[in-house]
């Protein structure tokens, strides 16, 4: 999966040592070690974000924000008996109470938080109704009080404790997650609680004087308590990261609430370092030229780390940018490649698409009828194909049943040099990703990989082109109400199917990250009586299925709730559209080499994804600062 040098290696040795408190015996078990700790550190930071602002409904939360109005009315108005008259006066104060909570958050709305990113109607509407429930609380304590004890003044400093409370939750909410600017943050956290303090006793306080110096020490207190709580939290951000924690949690949220992308990859970008892309391609047009068939598209980029962030959903940008401009089937699959190598933003992922699209406009190399049979070798459990186009070896990598997972770079390095040892002017090795099924046992797949693609290339050298041009067909299936979070992403599935001599081979590519153990084998299996003599089924390893459907792996693989039948139907589809437009072809590669482009390391995707669960666990911590902050207002309330 990656391309480490020595040191890093050994500082996330290190790191996950100290936390394992297991120490690894080589090199091989000390990259497995890092490589898990990698997925474990982001499926932790999916879990802390998947579980947040699960809200009621828009309508829901209205009903709730009434309901709650009201209710606090009535706890505050709590007579010695109970009567028509308690219940009518206390639905009033509600009502009223209602209408102040709502002029509040419509000048949140309007004015103070306009446009924020985060903060819409329904969020704002269930932060009023959960302070106010907390005021309702203290209310009814301050009331019960007042029917018990002569003393009016202690009702009284009860509520402002209430006061308190409720502000520190607004204010909280308000200064942690929203885009606006600090001055406006804190108005609107204070607004809301305050009005609806007016309201409760605007008929009762006779004493204004006292009232305002104990509204000031609760707004002056709960400032304190937040501003000390949040600069704690940002602390261990920027001794991590130079970054605000707070930053990069709004920079999360934004993206998990609204699938605004643009904050968390602003600093993506910040952390991130250039590096120089290659992307393979090969190209099927028909033999008068005039007509591109399909194209194969194998990025040696990683997309992730997830959701719409970063390359997460470049697969399909690219499959979708490509049948655009040039009208032809186009299929993704995973080149060999891991998370050191996603991009950072939106940006990068346009860098590649122009590049691609202009390498392929620009194209002067040939196309070539030179296309040999598919090969197929199985060794130690890992099936490597291969199949040459014009000295372009083309390969195919799996070790399924066994779980298969990213590959490391080196692997492809390796791969690479052997082809040009036997005489091949260049070599795609694909990652299939097309089984999981517990634990990725890296070091032995690439040593039965490696062995595997050696013996493949050096029969494949052996191997003479057909005398005949190729016939080449491709098809495509969309599966019909079947989305991310099904595990399936846009680009649905493609076949491309070639003969060469009689020898149907079909190359299946579904978007999507992954799939369950033993669909390969039952795809390969139920296209023979189509006439399909061999091939193989990749995945394109999108990550933007991931962190949509949280669960155990915080994303679903194809077929773990797709019923395994609609996937073959779906495949079967493709492969008959394939079989009813083949015709004879020609064919040609290019590499593409696509210079300063930024990227994320899986170093700095860790750091991320373990300071959200650091933060999450200090934020808890520091929630006893509330009360600490809430006993000190009221020893200075029973002074006064």
């Amino acid at each position: 999966m990656h391309n480490y040098t020595a040191r890093s290696l050994v500082f996330r040795a290190v790191q996950v040592y100290s936390l394992s408190g297991k120490p690894p015996t080589n090199v091989g078990e000390v990259i497995i070690m890092v490589e898990r700790w990698h997925r474990d550190s982001i499926d932790l930071a999916v879990r802390h974000y998947s579980s947040l602002f699960k809200l009621p409904s828009y309508r829901v939360t209205l009903i709730l924000l009434c309901a709650g109005s009201l209710v606090l009315g009535l706890a505050a108005n709590i007579p010695f008996t109970p009567s028509l008259q308690w219940v009518f006066s206390g639905l009033l104060i509600g009502l009223m109470l209602l209408i102040t909570t709502l002029l509040a958050d419509f000048l949140a709305l309007k004015i103070l938080l306009r446009g924020d990113i985060i903060l819409n109607a329904k969020r704002i509407f269930f932060l009023s109704f959960s302070s106010n429930l907390l005021l309702s609380v203290f209310a009814l304590l301050a009331n019960l009080t007042a029917l018990l004890i002569s003393d009016m003044d202690l009702p009284v400093k009860i509520l402002f404790i209430g006061f308190f409370a409720a502000l520190c939750l607004r204010l909280l909410v308000t200064c942690s997650i929203s885009f606006s600017r600090d001055v406006l943050k804190v108005l609107s956290g204070i607004i809301q609680p305050l009005l609806a303090l007016l309201t409760i006793y605007a008929t009762k306080m006779s004493n204004t004087t006292q009232f305002a110096i104990y509204t000031l020490i609760s707004i002056l207190l709960s400032l304190l308590s937040i501003r000390l709580y949040t600069a704690i939290l940002d602390r261990a951000g920027l001794i991590t990261l130079g970054i605000p924690s707070l930053k990069l949690f709004r920079a999360f949220l934004a993206d998990w609430t609204e699938g605004i992308e643009h904050p968390f990859e602003e600093i993506l970008e910040r952390l991130g370092e250039e590096r120089s892309i290659n992307i393979s391609m090969l190209m099927f047009r028909s033999m008068d030229g005039r007509r591109m068939k399909a194209i194969m598209v194998i990025p040696n980029l990683h997309p992730g780390p997830f959701r719409n962030i970063g390359s997460s959903p470049l697969p399909g940008l690219i499959e979708e940018a490509l049948e655009r401009n040039l009208q032809c089937i186009v299929s993704v699959p995973h080149g060999i490649s891991g998370h050191e190598l996603d991009l950072a933003s939106q940006r990068e992922n346009r860098k590649v698409l122009e590049a691609l699209i202009g390498a392929v406009r620009d194209f002067c190399g040939d196309f070539s009828t030179k296309v040999t049979p598919f090969i197929y070798v199985e060794m130690e459990g890992a099936k490597v194909g291969c199949q040459v186009f014009n000295g372009c070896a083309l390969l195919t990598l799996t070790v399924a049943p066994e779980t298969m997972e990213d590959l490391p770079l080196e692997l492809n390095d390796i791969i690479l040099r052997k082809a040009r040892e036997e005489g091949f002017l260049w070599a795609i090795a694909i990652d299939a990703h097309n089984s999981i099924n517990g634990p990725f046992k890296m070091d032995r797949a690439v040593s039965a990989i490696k062995s595997a693609a050696t013996a493949a290339l050096e029969r494949a050298s052996k191997l003479k082109y057909s005398a005949s041009p190729p016939r080449v067909g491709a098809g495509k299936s969309i599966p019909e109400g079947l989305g991310l979070k099904d595990g399936m992403g846009p680009g649905g599935i493609t076949a491309i199917v070639i003969e060469v001599d009689g020898q149907r081979t079909a190359y299946i590519t579904v978007d999507g990250n992954n799939m369950v153990s033993g669909l390969r084998d039952k795809i390969l299996t139920d296209i023979r009586d189509l006439g399909i003599d061999c091939g193989e089924v990749f995945t394109t390893d999108t990550h933007a299925v991931n962190a949509v459907a949280p669960g155990g792996r915080g994303y679903h693989p194809v077929g773990e709730v797709i019923g395994h039948e609609a996937i073959v139907g779906c495949v079967r589809r493709a492969i008959k559209e394939a079989l009813n437009n083949m015709e004879a072809a020609e064919a040609a590669w290019l590499k593409i080499t696509v210079p300063s482009v930024k990227v994320i390391g899986e170093m700095q995707i860790d750091e991320l994804s373990l300071l959200t669960d650091k933060v999450s666990r200090r934020a808890g911590s520091l929630a006893a600062l509330f009360p600490l902050f809430g006993l000190t207002l009221a020893i200075l309330l029973i002074l006064l």
